[in-house]
């Protein structure tokens, strides 16, 4: 899956002062990887001082999505243009597995 098409998929909007990183909207419903992509995927699971929840990684062609996971079962997905996803990455001290996604 690439970057753009799940940003076709959804509406999200620009993160303020982040160059190459959006966010989804708060769903009613706690949104799932599956849904968000509309296949089955596995997200990698991370803990990161940089962030007080749990941090799940998927990379996706030119970018990835780096969603955040709530304590109320809510997550906060962002999407993330290549530039935008290593940086982040860089920031919360992740580093993925060399296996494809």
């Amino acid at each position: 899956m690439t970057f753009e098409q799940v940003q076709a998929r959804w509406p999200w909007r620009p993160i303020r002062n982040c160059p190459g990183r959006c966010v989804l909207a708060r769903q009613e419903k706690p949104l799932s990887f599956n849904t968000l992509l509309g296949i089955p995927c596995s997200p990698h699971p991370f803990s990161s001082p940089g962030a007080k929840d749990r941090v799940f990684v998927l990379p996706l062609q030119n970018g990835g999505l780096i969603s955040y996971e709530q304590s109320d079962g809510h997550f906060i997905h962002t999407l993330n243009t290549s530039e935008g996803f290593s940086r982040k990455l860089a920031q919360l001290g992740i580093t993925l597995p060399d296996t494809p996604p």
